[in-house]
């Protein structure tokens, strides 16, 4: 089953998150925050984002949404410092960390097909709220 990390700045939000994608699914699924810092504080931290990869790899990809700036590096970073196997199984989506994690955890529910988890998140990224 596909892993999903959600990257934030702060810890709440990156909870808060994982919280709203597992109303729509199975809490089986591995759904983990890596928010914040390791002493607390608002940022994001490689190591972090790291350990939260390697808890939601089972084999099957791991996919990660991140919120702004710092946390894409930081997310970028805590990759290369995965063993090769996960690294290449690994994958960073430009999508919104709410409408993204909620549109990426229904399909991952739904198929393992990481292509098309690819296309969710592009959709998600683009999908409008008003007409």
């Amino acid at each position: 089953m596909i892993g999903i990390v959600i990257v934030s700045h702060s810890a709440k939000i990156a909870e808060g998150v994982v919280e709203l994608c597992y109303e729509m699914v199975d809490k089986d699924m591995k759904i983990l925050p890596a928010g914040g810092t390791a002493d607390g504080r608002i940022g994001t931290d490689p190591m972090l984002i790291k350990s939260a990869i390697e808890n939601a790899y089972s084999g099957d990809p791991v996919v990660i949404l991140a919120d702004i700036g710092s946390s894409i590096m930081n997310a970028e970073m805590a990759k290369e410092l995965l063993d090769e196997e996960i690294q290449e199984k690994t994958y960073i989506l430009d999508t919104p960390i709410v409408e993204g994690g909620i549109a990426v955890s229904v399909q991952a529910y739904i198929s393992s097909n990481i292509e098309k988890i690819l296309d969710v998140a592009e959709e998600a990224r683009n999908t409008r709220k008003f007409s």
